[in-house]
């Protein structure tokens, strides 16, 4: 089995995929971890890569098809696998689609609160962030950086909720419960999942 997680920044998509794959012993691929590194090797923010990559396509690209092809080699070998980045539902698409989702302001809330731990801050690398109210900003730039960049290189708008399986708003709930939603809905570990679009919770 092969689960996608898509959705916007602060929703909670690395701590629910860090439970998920731990509680389905699946293979757990980052692909904003490997941007983040890729950002670091080039000695930018991950907010001056995202800029960069308007205009060098391979920065997404490459490291998307990268990515999915990892993710089939895994699956190949009969192991679960958890893939977390924002267009892996387009590239795996008979994998489980999630997308996340969170009010903005709790959002810039929560990234906020991890940049003021020095670790977390180094591990984001987001830039220069001086305020919650920057970092409001910041987040409303980026997603449509990125949905922009999707739209050109790929043809569609990430942020649509009717190309996933199962859309669930994190704003009130803890990631616990996000992942308790998820496994009921691929009914774990029976695994015979409902094959329902989009279905709400």
């Amino acid at each position: 089995m092969i689960i996608t997680i898509s959705g916007t920044p602060g929703s909670g998509k690395s701590t629910v995929a860090k439970i998920l794959a731990e509680r389905l012993q699946a293979e757990r691929i980052y692909v904003g971890g490997i941007r983040r590194e890729l950002a670091k090797k080039k000695n930018m923010t991950l907010q001056e890569l995202n800029i960069y990559a308007e205009t060098h396509p391979e920065t997404d690209v490459d490291i998307d098809t990268q990515v999915a092809a990892e993710a089939r080699t895994l699956e190949k070998k009969e192991k679960n696998v958890l893939v977390e980045g924002r267009t892996q539902f387009h590239f795996l698409p008979k994998s489980v689609k999630l997308y996340l989702k969170v009010d903005l302001q709790e959002a810039a809330r929560r990234i906020w609160k991890d940049l003021q731990q020095e670790a977390k801050k180094k591990e984001r690398n987001e830039g220069n962030v001086h305020s919650l109210a920057e970092m409001k900003k910041a987040l409303i730039q980026r997603e449509e950086n990125d949905a922009q960049r999707y739209k050109k290189y790929y043809g569609f708008d990430h942020r649509n909720e009717k190309q996933y399986d199962l859309v669930i708003d994190t704003t009130k709930i803890k990631p616990e419960e996000v992942v308790e939603k998820i496994l009921a809905f691929i009914d774990f570990p029976n695994r015979n999942r409902s094959r329902n679009k989009n279905k709400p919770l």
